[in-house]
């Protein structure tokens, strides 16, 4: 029996109890008990469940850290914050997202147009909007009429050239003019996979000589009390605490002597996000509490503050990794099992066998807890004979799978007869001990992050967990590419179940997938969104709501600019009426695989 990790990952979120995966809230229900429901009312393919109660426990967590650190050290400055829309805009989860927020004044952050116009239209009037990215001057314009609205909005400027066609719409309209803020590149950067994001080499932020140019431009145009926020951001879930306080002394002191050359207005130090966000399955990453954190912010720009003889600033942050990673979980049906041709009834012994597959033979009748090992290396030995064997002519292709049918077996009984340590070492040793599942989902569509920069998620069956996993596995998903795959890693191995499909169903979780998976997703071989359903409390039970089933292909091809009557009309010319019919309707189903178990 494994944990999978489930004590290092899933701050209490989720449980193994009876043998399966629950939630550890409320009634506790089993993620099986809720994929059995939604299958009973036949949505097929992997499963996307949402819960807005651990975006809420997160939100939560989040302002009792910073508010916990303020009383702490007798802060002046109130502690604020926006979520940054590019983590997850999706309505499943965004709108459930704002009403948590709601008593906090929790806001939304944008970086496109689009963005802002969300932001525009679901954030609650008094609770801050942020504006990043680059700009042209019809978002700085959206933002002025935010503004006119009655949002808190601030434009943070990522350049010059921004702060003149600011300027530049303030002349030229009526309407009431946005905060200001001011992106600082500053010299320390981040850690972790994300560190990139921040240093004196970072995409984006102005230069110690650009603020200085920016300030004197506010003070030309009489615009000095339109600044009040200075923002950076060092990286997202840093794994140790020290760069962030590095930044936050440089930051500090930026935002003290602004105060100090005029800029009365500047209340504000918006310093990102960075809290560690645990993927890990096998050690904690993170080298530091998350009250840690908030207090290192608030004891830091407290003396800093004191030091240079200015008001405490408030703290904004832009958290959204956090916030939103653990809110989300991927369901999918394992498919098939491709050493499920690898059992006794498939062999093909004849009264005369070659003398190594009747010593392969005679391993796996003998095979004990004392040889287990010993016999192990064995088999595989013989197996690379035989295979050479093969290849000269001088086996056939029956005596070939015969010899590959008894290695598999002798290496399921030797893991199956190992104690512990002798396990572990056992199934790290070779890949020809390894198990292909073949899991009903794009890799591509629903773990891009994986594809693109190999970010580990924690994965386990949700069922089984009374059992001892017994295979050493590797994960196939259905696209028609070999990077569509999860390789077995030695160094952080995953172990699944040897289960028989056609008996019995296997589902895998991938959990922390909240963050970014959704909106990064591709479709690659023209696989669309998993069906989404939504998981709420009433009275203390469990409601599935909001499903959003997976796209039909025929909207999917309209969404990638075919002509669907088009396609329909080519497709009837040669088919007789009944027959048409069937392909309409799989035309308008999705195109994950259908089986028994999918």
């Amino acid at each position: 029996m494994e944990n999978y990790g489930i004590d290092i990952w899933a701050d209490d979120n989720f449980l193994i109890e009876d043998g399966v995966v629950k939630i550890n809230y409320a009634s506790k229900p089993a993620l099986i008990d809720m994929v059995k429901e939604i299958r009973a009312q036949d949505f097929k393919g992997p499963l996307l469940f949402r819960f807005p109660h651990l975006t809420k426990k997160q939100i939560d967590k989040l302002y009792t850290l910073y508010n916990n650190a303020i009383k702490e050290y007798n802060y002046n400055g109130k502690f604020k914050a926006v979520f940054p829309l590019k983590v997850n805009q999706l309505p499943n989860f965004l709108l459930p997202l704002v009403e948590s927020g709601h008593k906090y004044g929790y806001g939304l952050e944008a970086g496109s147009k689009a963005e802002l116009f969300l932001a525009m239209t679901y954030n609650k009037i008094g609770a801050p909007i942020t504006v990043n990215g680059f700009k042209d001057k019809e978002m700085i314009h959206l933002a002025f009429i935010a503004k006119q609205m009655g949002h808190d909005i601030t434009v943070i400027i990522e350049g010059l050239n921004e702060l003149e066609t600011m300027i530049e719409v303030e002349k030229e309209t009526s309407l009431s003019t946005p905060n200001l803020g001011i992106r600082v590149r500053l010299f320390n950067s981040g850690s972790g996979a994300w560190a990139k994001s921040g240093g004196i080499d970072s995409k984006f932020g102005l230069s110690s000589t650009e603020i200085l140019e920016a300030f004197e431009m506010l003070e030309d145009n009489n615009l000095t009390d339109i600044l009040t926020m200075i923002h950076f951001h060092i990286g997202s879930s840093m794994n140790t605490i020290k760069p962030l306080k590095n930044a936050l002394k440089e930051s500090g002191h930026i935002y003290a002597e602004l105060k100090n050359l005029g800029a009365n207005k500047l209340s504000a130090i918006n310093i990102g996000g960075g809290l560690s966000v645990e993927y890990s399955q096998f050690q904690r990453t993170a080298q530091y509490h998350l009250q840690e954190f908030a207090n290192d912010v608030i004891f830091t720009l407290k003396n800093i503050a004191r030091q240079k003889g200015v008001e405490e600033p408030d703290i904004f942050t832009e958290s959204g990794r956090f916030i939103s990673a653990s809110s989300t979980v991927l369901i999918t049906p394992v498919l098939e099992l491709f050493s499920a041709e690898y059992e006794a009834e498939h062999l093909r012994l004849k009264e005369k066998n070659p003398p190594l597959i009747e010593e392969l033979n005679a391993l796996f009748q003998d095979i004990n807890s004392k040889t287990a090992l010993e016999y192990m290396h064995d088999s595989i030995d013989h197996l690379e004979s035989l295979l050479k064997l093969f290849d000269l002519g001088y086996i056939d292709l029956e005596d070939r799978s015969n010899a590959e049918i008894l290695t598999n077996l002798i290496i399921k009984k030797a893991i199956w007869l190992l104690e512990v340590d002798d396990y572990d070492e056992l199934k790290r040793i070779d890949n020809k001990i390894q198990e292909k599942y073949l899991v009903n989902f794009s890799i591509f569509q629903s773990l891009p992050d994986f594809w693109g920069i190999k970010q580990q998620f924690p994965v386990m069956p949700i069922t089984h967990l009374d059992k001892k996993p017994t295979r050493s596995a590797s994960l196939w998903d259905i696209t028609c590419d070999s990077d569509g795959e999860i390789e077995f890693d030695p160094e952080k191995p995953l172990y699944l179940h040897d289960v028989n499909l056609d008996k019995e169903e296997y589902y895998l979780g991938f959990f922390h997938v909240g963050a970014y998976q959704d909106i990064l997703g591709m479709r690659h071989n023209l696989f669309s969104h998993p069906t989404e359903v939504n998981v709420v409390f009433e009275n203390n039970e469990v409601k599935l709501e909001k499903i959003l089933e997976s796209q039909k292909i025929i909207d999917i091809l309209e969404d990638i600019d075919y002509d669907t009557k088009e396609i329909k009309d080519i497709l009837k010319q040669n088919l007789d009426d009944n027959t048409y019919k069937i392909l309409k309707k799989y035309l308008h189903d999705n195109s994950y695989l259908k089986t028994t178990w999918s």
